[in-house]
C-alpha cells in the first residue's frame, strides 16, 4: 500500500462561514485552525495548504470564561529598550476585536511559511456583513459549529 499525498492543483479550498457570536474564544479558535489547516479532508498534506477559507462574523461578541476578560494580556514590544506594551483582553476587545481571533489562531497554526499562507485564508469582520457572499454561495453558511 502506498500513502496518498495531495498534489497542489488537486486541493479545492472551500469557504466557511462561522458566527462568533456567544462562542468561547479557545474552542472557536480550534475549529477555525483546523478548518485552515485542511485536518478535516482526507487528503491532508502537512506540506501543502490543503485547507478551506474561513469567514468569521461578529467578532466583537466572542466570549472567555472565568477572569481572563480582566487577567489575559496582549503583549507587543517595538524593538526599543523599555518598549515593551501590554494590553487586557477587555481593551483589546473595546478597540480591535479582530485581532483577538486572528492571534488566537494564529498561535495554533505553524510557525513557518506554510502557516502564514493559511493565515491570510482567515477572514475576521467585528459586525454581521462581510464581503464574501459570492464566494461562500448558499451552501456553506454555518462552517464548523
Amino acid at each position: 500500500m502506498k500513502t496518498y499525498t495531495a498534489k497542489a492543483k488537486e486541493i479545492d479550498a472551500q469557504w466557511h462561514v462561522i458566527d462568533a457570536s456567544g462562542k468561547t474564544l479557545g474552542r472557536l479558535s480550534t475549529q477555525v485552525a483546523t478548518l485552515l489547516m485542511g485536518k478535516h479532508r482526507p487528503t491532508y498534506t502537512p506540506n501543502l495548504n490543503t485547507g478551506d477559507f474561513v469567514v468569521i462574523v461578529n467578532a466583537a461578541k466572542v466570549r472567555v470564561t472565568g477572569r481572563k476578560a480582566q487577567q489575559k494580556i496582549y503583549y507587543r514590544h517595538s524593538g526599543y529598550p523599555g518598549g515593551l506594551r501590554s494590553t487586557t483582553f477587555e481593551r483589546m476587545m473595546e478597540t480591535h476585536p479582530i485581532r483577538v481571533i486572528e492571534y488566537a489562531v494564529e498561535g495554533m497554526l505553524p510557525k513557518n511559511r506554510l502557516g502564514r499562507s493559511m493565515l491570510r485564508r482567515l477572514k475576521v469582520y467585528p459586525g454581521e456583513n462581510h464581503p464574501h457572499e459570492a464566494q461562500v454561495g448558499k451552501g456553506s453558511e454555518g462552517g464548523a459549529g
